[in-house]
């Protein structure tokens, strides 16, 4: 589906991604439209599934948390069941902010927000090593963000 994309749909996802509080006007006038055919394109990539929702992104320190981890995770089983239990319980815990089934030697990698070393240490006894089908856990901190903000790449070389 990305082919159907043209300059002017690209245009409006990299203006929304960077800034989705634009009005429809502030993004027709970006972009070189009227706001009518604006928001027709929007609600079809909305449709269409190139965008998925809109949300703020809030500072992790702002907040009190002081800790990034990356936790890799080696299940004890690879059963369809043991996974589908793993990764609903991991939707319900806020502390896990991304989780990805990964290749390689571990199975899962979480990013863990924390506040601080002792509480993450709290956390893991507590929660991650008592997660269903664990065998091993593996933590890696984060001591800056290099590239924080994800953004998908939407130029014409990509897509």
């Amino acid at each position: 589906m990305p082919s159907t994309l043209d300059r002017t749909d690209r245009a409006l996802l990299a203006a929304l991604q960077d800034n989705a509080r634009l009005t429809i006007a502030e993004l027709a006038d970006q972009v070189a439209l009227t706001t009518s055919p604006c928001w027709r394109r929007v609600k079809l990539l909305e449709e269409n599934g190139y965008i998925t929702g809109y949300q703020a992104t809030l500072s992790p320190k702002a907040l009190g948390f002081g800790i990034t981890a990356f936790v890799s995770i080696m299940m004890e089983s690879h059963t369809k069941d043991m996974a589908l239990a793993f990764e609903q319980r991991l939707m319900q815990i806020p502390e896990i902010v991304a989780c990805h089934n990964i290749s390689g030697r571990y199975d899962f990698l979480l990013e863990i927000l924390a506040r601080d070393l002792e509480s993450f240490g709290e956390f893991t006894r507590e929660v991650l090593q008592r997660l269903p089908g664990v065998k091993e856990i593996y933590s890696s901190f984060s001591y800056k963000a290099v590239k924080e903000r994800r953004v998908i790449p939407v130029s014409k070389q990509h897509i």
